[in-house]
């Protein structure tokens, strides 16, 4: 069993890595849109990430302490909004397991350890949003036991 911890700046090059095949994923699948090989973020970047507790990222790591996989999450609060209502939200920006380590499970421990942390500091929910392209994604999703929110639709022109 992995253990889950706050992503360090020792974890960034594995990080990279894994940014790079949820690319790969999303341009397979919408090459429009994706430009690939590429990374979401840089390395100066994560580090700035990782240092705010307004974006904490959490990392699977082996006995070995190498990272097989991540949960990058954003602390939501919209107040006094005209609409909307005050409700804390952590919104899950990406979720990678490693290829190399799928099948264990681990994309589970991360949620589940994500779901927890987001109830421990009084969060209402945990939002995400999934590609439709992504079918792989979107079952995990739906076997974590979130339901779909709203929905964005395009027509390509």
């Amino acid at each position: 069993m992995n253990t889950i911890r706050r992503a360090e700046k020792k974890d960034i090059s594995k990080v990279l890595e894994l940014l790079v095949q949820v690319n790969m994923v999303h341009h397979n699948g919408r090459p429009d849109l994706f430009k690939g090989p590429a990374t979401k973020y840089t390395q100066q970047e994560l580090e700035t990430i990782f240092a705010d507790e307004n974006t904490p990222v959490f990392v699977s790591v082996n006995e070995e302490d190498v990272v097989e996989g991540y949960s990058f999450c954003i602390l939501k609060q919209l107040l006094n909004d005209h609409i909307l209502t005050d409700v804390k939200t952590l919104y899950i920006d990406d979720i990678c397991i490693d290829e190399n380590c799928r099948g264990k499970h681990i994309g589970s421990q991360i949620f589940e350890y994500v779901k927890n942390y987001a109830k421990n500091i009084g969060c209402y929910n945990v939002t995400l949003n999934v590609w439709s392209c992504n079918s792989g994604a979107m079952k995990f999703y739906e076997k974590c036991g979130l339901v779909p929110q709203k929905t964005g639709m395009e027509m390509i022109l």
